[in-house]
């Protein structure tokens, strides 16, 4: 058996670690940076302790707080040319996959001429991004550990990635204290999120034996947390757990990649700006159901860590977590497909 597994970033994971990200700076050598977040992050206070350390470090910053959900090639491009010229050594990303796929993207233009369009698809790029440190602030996309950058380009309506592993951010600093403020509707789409990173992974034709150990941990880990962690906020110990599920389901599938569920969300979210959570956890039952067959064995083992009972047949525990994922989208609240009020049925071709 021949597969290659890659994870060029350093992952640091400690209650408070994301108010000594200064000190982190200047280990790496970064003395001016471009801090890259969301209103949402800002209103909620979460920049406070991270401006004070930098500050206490001597590390310069700027800061952008306007990157959108599913975040847009015009925004990016807008960024780096505000910024480019400043003497940025870096970036910080403050978020969730939203900011963290746009800091990637700001990385790539602070060294590189033209738009982020010019460098959609694989190895396109011609040298290093600037550094990035990676601070998530919802357990869902893993971005801070993958080396991809999904953007939407708006013009075409369609999410298109950049995938080099150069785009992997230097550092992640994984802070559960940054999560106890997260909405539950945004816990409970991007934990499906994550879960549904873990089931591609390990469902995937390109699972190896390192991304099915990780997929299937993460599994575990998501099936025993993620209620938790969206109803009970005070739960430090759920939303830590989610946490490293979301990050080691993100170091799976960037070595295994992902499916159909992922190909279907990505283009309604294309199409009508939805939520990336909400559509992988609205498309992941259906998906499934579809796929049992191709491998039932897969899609059993996937069963036994929802928590299926394993003495069901394979295909009876398959069958019973089909039953597990529409209960758990219904208990966290995920909206049906037909209740997304931007969809229209004439649409559905295109899309």
């Amino acid at each position: 058996m021949n597969f290659p597994f890659v994870l060029p970033t350093k992952i640091l994971m400690e209650s408070g670690v994301s108010s000594k990200v200064g000190e982190h700076l200047k280990e790496l050598g970064i003395h001016r940076v471009l801090v890259v977040t969301d209103p949402g992050i800002k209103a909620a206070g979460l920049l406070t302790p991270i401006y004070a350390s930098l500050e206490q470090a001597g590390v310069a910053f700027f800061e952008t707080d306007q990157v959108k959900p599913n975040p847009r090639s015009e925004d990016c491009n807008r960024i780096a040319v505000q910024y480019k010229n400043t003497g940025i050594e870096g970036l910080v990303a403050v978020g969730g996959g939203s900011a963290i796929d746009a800091a990637k993207a700001v990385a790539v233009l602070m060294t590189h001429e033209g738009r982020i369009e010019d460098y959609e698809g694989e190895n396109t790029l011609k040298c290093n991004p600037l550094p990035l440190v990676a601070i998530p602030t919802t357990a869902g996309t893993g971005s801070e550990v993958t080396f991809f950058s999904v953007i939407t380009d708006t013009a075409r309506q369609y999410k298109m990635s950049l995938l080099d592993v150069r785009l992997a951010p230097t550092l992640a600093l994984l802070d559960s204290e940054l999560t106890a403020k997260l909405p539950r509707s945004i816990a409970a789409a991007t934990g499906m999120d994550a879960l549904t990173h873990a089931i591609e992974a390990y469902t995937g034709k390109m699972s190896n034996p390192i991304s099915d150990a990780l997929a299937l941990h993460a599994i575990r880990l998501i099936s025993k947390y993620l209620v938790a962690a969206v109803e009970e906020r005070d739960n430090n110990e759920a939303r830590e757990q989610m946490l490293i599920a979301s990050l080691i389901a993100g170091m799976a599938f960037g070595n295994a990649d992902i499916a159909s569920v992922h190909c279907i969300s990505e283009a309604i979210g294309g199409m009508y700006d939805t939520s990336h959570g909400v559509a992988n956890s609205i498309f992941l039952p259906f998906v499934f159901q579809h796929n049992c067959d191709a491998d039932i064995y897969r899609h059993s083992q996937v069963a036994i860590c929802l928590g299926v009972d394993p003495s069901l047949s394979e295909h009876d525990a398959a069958n019973a977590a089909v039953d597990k994922l529409f209960s758990m989208i219904r208990r966290l609240g995920i909206p049906k497909f037909s209740e997304l009020a931007s969809v229209k049925e004439g649409d559905l071709t295109a899309a």
